[in-house]
C-alpha cells in the first residue's frame, strides 16, 4: 500500500491539526487504535483527523490534548478552526472549486456565493444563522466575498447558472439590497464566460427540486457534485452518481429561460422593486 500523500499545512487548519496529531501520537507511543480506545473513538476516526478530513469534536479533542501532553497546543488550534468562517462540510468543496475550469449551478434558494453582493450575502448570512454575533457574520462575509476572486484571474472558470424564481422573486432586506444585487447578477452576465438563467415557477416540477445542485469539472480529473441544502452540504465523487447529477441538471438547463430572456425578466424584476412593490409573479 502506498503511503499516504503529505499533508500541507499551509493549505487550511485542518490540514495543520492533520499533520500535528500524528506527530502527537508517534512521540506519545501509541498507535491511532491504542489512542482511539483510550477516549474512546473508532481508530478509523483518528485516521480521519490525521488526514484533515474531519475536525474531532470540542470533547474528544480536549481528551487528545490532554492523553498526548499537547501542552493545549490541540485545543488552541481546535479554537481556531472552529472560528473559521467556512463549516467542515463545505471546506473540501471550497477545495475542488477553486481548481474547478467550468463550474454548473443550480440554485433553489438565493444567488450563489460566487455572485453575491456583500450587502446580500451579509442578510443572507444574518438571516440564516441568527445565533452568529455580528463579527462572525462579518467573518462569514469576508469569506464568501474572498471566494469570488476566482471570477477574476486572467483565465476564469465557465460558470452557469441556473436561478429559481424564487431567488429573484424574494426580497432580501427590501428593494435596494435586492436591486443592488440583480444588477450586479446582469453585470456578471455580461462577461464571456458567465451564463445565468432562470427556472420559472411556471415551469412546474422539475429534477433539481431537492436543494442547490453544483457541477464541477477539471483539466485532468473526474467531476464532482454538490449537494446543498439548509446547513448541509454533499460531496459527490463516485462518477455515477455524479452522472446522475449531471443528467438532472441537463434537464433543469433544458427547461429553464433561455439567457437572454431570463436577463430581460431580471430587469423587470429590477424595475418592480424600484416602485417597492412585490415583483408580478407573471
Amino acid at each position: 500500500m502506498p503511503a499516504p500523500k503529505e499533508l500541507d499545512p499551509s493549505a487550511s487548519l485542518p490540514a495543520l491539526y492533520g499533520m500535528k496529531l500524528p506527530k502527537l501520537r508517534v512521540r506519545a507511543g501509541f498507535t491511532q487504535r491504542g489512542l482511539g480506545d483510550l477516549i474512546p473513538v473508532a481508530h478509523s476516526r483518528i485516521a480521519q483527523f490525521e488526514l484533515g478530513k474531519e475536525t474531532p469534536p470540542e470533547d474528544v479533542n480536549t481528551r487528545l490534548d490532554e492523553i498526548l501532553e499537547a501542552d493545549g497546543d490541540l485545543v488552541d488550534l481546535w479554537t481556531h478552526i472552529k472560528r473559521t468562517p467556512i463549516p467542515d462540510w463545505a471546506r473540501k468543496f471550497v477545495t475542488y472549486e477553486a481548481r474547478a475550469n467550468a463550474m454548473h449551478k443550480y440554485t433553489a434558494h438565493s444567488v450563489p456565493g460566487l455572485l453575491q453582493t456583500e450587502a446580500y450575502a451579509r442578510e443572507v448570512l444574518r438571516h440564516g444563522q441568527p445565533w452568529c454575533t455580528v463579527e462572525e457574520i462579518e467573518e462569514k462575509v469576508t469569506a464568501r466575498l474572498s471566494r469570488q476572486s476566482l471570477l477574476r484571474k486572467p483565465q476564469p472558470p465557465l460558470l452557469w447558472v441556473v436561478l429559481d424564481e424564487s431567488v429573484i422573486r424574494r426580497p432580501v432586506e427590501g428593494p435596494t439590497v435586492m436591486r443592488e444585487q440583480l444588477a450586479s447578477v446582469l453585470e456578471a452576465a455580461r462577461t464571456p464566460r458567465i451564463e445565468v438563467q432562470v427556472m420559472l415557477f411556471v415551469a412546474g416540477a422539475h429534477s433539481a427540486m431537492g436543494g442547490s445542485l453544483t457541477l464541477l469539472s477539471f483539466d485532468n480529473a473526474p467531476d464532482v457534485a454538490y449537494l446543498e441544502a439548509g446547513h448541509s452540504g454533499e460531496l459527490v465523487e463516485d462518477r455515477a452518481m455524479v452522472a446522475r447529477h449531471s443528467h438532472r441538471y441537463a434537464l433543469v438547463h433544458a427547461r429553464a429561460l433561455p439567457p437572454e430572456a431570463s436577463a430581460a425578466l431580471i430587469r423587470r424584476a429590477m424595475k418592480e422593486y424600484e416602485t417597492c412593490a412585490v415583483p408580478d409573479p407573471t
